[in-house]
């Protein structure tokens, strides 16, 4: 068995990213800067915002945080996008998810320029990666870590059947997007899916990420199979995936660790979006 190691791939990712930021700056003294904006005070959110944010500062990315409160009414988040729309020194903007319930998150993240869309959930961008003609865009970072990773490590998707369990916009859907183009033949599993290990046991490569703990054991894939887990859940306060990793461990020929696996690689593809979105500024 191998560990697909996200963490140190992202680093070398970075390390190459520190590189072009650099060069961006000193051939069009242009720096790439990212607007993150994070409603309420969700642990989780203030987790993942501060691990962003730390990220941009290691690659030389402008990084500005824009906290609001919980309460803040929709109508003021939607002009504080705006305003960031129209600002020419805005290179990319995310919102962090979850938004608490009053406000309609479909309709914010209509809200973000498509060219400033460096999470990649605007439909235009969403669109982009069903019809595979992503010559401008962006993909989402957690699909794009996934594919890459893969890519890293000379695991083969053409030709291979790869089960995603989880359906989600974020991650399911544009991960099976990029595993179709990619020339895979996908099981696309989610919450009403009769029985899950129907589609797992004949996988080469399985994706999980519903936030279920230890969702997918060993009896449900088969030997030598690729496990790429995406699932984040703290459990008894350790952090664990969607896959009982030691149950898979002896049967799998990959499989991610968490953490340590796909969310670091997920922060490294954002920080790609994100300097994309600034050369094609330039």
């Amino acid at each position: 068995m191998v560990l697909l190691d996200g963490y140190a791939l992202a680093r070398l990712k970075e390390e190459a990213l520190r590189h072009e930021v650099q060069t961006l700056q000193q051939t069009l003294q242009l720096c790439p800067k990212l607007v993150v904006v994070l409603v309420g005070t969700d642990n989780a959110s203030v987790l993942y915002v501060n691990m962003k944010a730390k990220a941009c500062v290691r690659v030389g990315i402008n990084c500005i945080v824009e906290s609001l409160p919980e309460q803040t009414p929709q109508e003021e988040l939607l002009n504080l996008l705006d305003t960031h729309n129209q600002d020419k020194s805005v290179h990319g903007i995310l919102v962090q998810l979850p938004l608490p319930k009053h406000i309609d998150t479909r309709r914010v993240i209509e809200a973000i320029a498509p060219h400033k869309d460096v999470d990649g959930f605007h439909p235009l961008n969403v669109g982009r990666v069903y019809s595979n003609s992503l010559y401008t865009g962006f993909l989402p970072a957690t699909a794009m870590g996934v594919m890459q990773l893969l890519k890293h490590y000379n695991i083969e998707v053409k030709r291979k059947d790869v089960a995603i369990v989880g359906a989600s916009n974020i991650i399911g859907k544009p991960l099976a997007s990029l595993m179709l183009n990619a020339g895979a033949t996908i099981s696309l599993c989610h919450i009403l899916t009769k029985d899950i290990s129907l589609y797992t046991k004949k996988a080469d490569i399985v994706c999980v990420g519903v936030g279920q703990p230890k969702l997918l054991k060993a009896d449900m894939v088969k030997e030598g199979a690729v496990v790429v887990d995406i699932g984040i859940n703290k459990v008894e306060g350790k952090v664990v995936g969607d896959a009982d990793f030691e149950s898979l461990k002896d049967k799998v020929s990959f499989i991610t660790p968490v953490p340590r696996g796909v969310g670091p690689m997920t922060i490294a593809c954002l920080l790609q979006n994100t300097l994309h979105a600034a050369k094609g500024c330039a």
